[in-house]
C-alpha cells in the first residue's frame, strides 16, 4: 500500500467503482478503500432489474463484483479498510485508514453512499429481500397490486408511498408521530391519493 497517491477513493458502491473506472482510465492510478460494507448497499439487494446493460437482471452482489473487476482491469488498487479521519486543511490531503495508516493524496473522492434507516426489529433482518425493503424504486415492482406499508412521516416516506401507490393495490403510511413532518406539497400528495391511507 502506497503512502502517497494522486487519487484516493473512499467507498466501494456503484459511485466509488465508477469513479475508480474513470480515474484509472485517465491514468490517475487511483487507490480505493472499500469501507465497512464492500460493494455498498446494493450487496443487500437480491435482484437488480432496473440497471441498463442487464436485460435479464442481476443480483446486487454479482453486479458489484462486475464493477470491481472493471475498476481493477484498468489498474485501480482496491484495499479493505475504512477512512477514520481526514485532514483537508492542508495539501496534500491526509486520510487516516483504520486509525493507523495515513495516506497523502492530491485528490480525494468521497463516495460513502447511503444507509437505509430501519426500525431495528429482528424480523427486518430475517425478511430482508423477502418482503422488507428500504427502496421503493428498487423493489416496488415486486409488490404490484399487493398491499404494502411504508413507515415514516418525512419527505422520503411520502415520496416512497406516492411512488408505490402507482404500483401497489393499497399503501399504508405508518407515521409514528401524530403528524407528518414532510413538506406541505408532499403531505398534500399523500392525503389526496386514494390508494394511500395514513395511520398516525
Amino acid at each position: 500500500m502506497r503512502n502517497k497517491v494522486r487519487c484516493l477513493i473512499i467507498g466501494s458502491g456503484p459511485a466509488g467503482y465508477t469513479a475508480a473506472i474513470y480515474a484509472s482510465r485517465a491514468n490517475l492510478e487511483p487507490v480505493l478503500f472499500e469501507g465497512l460494507q464492500p460493494g455498498g448497499q446494493l450487496t443487500t439487494t437480491t435482484e437488480v432489474e432496473n440497471f441498463p446493460g442487464y436485460p435479464e437482471g442481476i443480483t446486487g452482489p454479482e453486479m458489484m463484483e462486475d464493477l470491481k473487476k472493471q475498476a481493477q482491469r484498468y489498474g485501480t488498487e482496491i484495499y479493505s479498510g475504512r477512512a477514520t479521519s481526514v485532514d483537508f486543511s492542508v495539501r496534500p490531503l491526509k486520510v487516516t485508514i483504520d486509525n493507523e495508516h495515513v495516506i497523502e493524496a492530491d485528490t480525494v473522492i468521497i463516495s460513502t453512499g447511503a444507509t437505509a434507516k430501519y426500525l431495528g426489529l429482528p424480523d427486518e433482518t430475517k425478511y430482508a429481500g423477502q418482503g422488507v425493503s428500504a427502496c421503493a424504486t428498487c423493489d416496488g415492482f415486486f409488490y404490484r397490486k399487493k398491499t404494502v406499508a411504508v413507515v415514516g412521516g418525512g419527505d422520503t416516506a411520502c415520496e416512497e408511498a406516492t411512488y408505490l401507490a402507482g404500483l401497489a393495490g393499497k399503501v399504508y403510511l405508518i407515521v409514528r408521530k401524530p403528524y407528518l413532518r414532510a413538506s406541505q406539497i408532499m403531505q398534500e400528495r399523500v392525503m389526496n391519493n386514494p390508494k394511500i391511507e395514513v395511520l398516525f
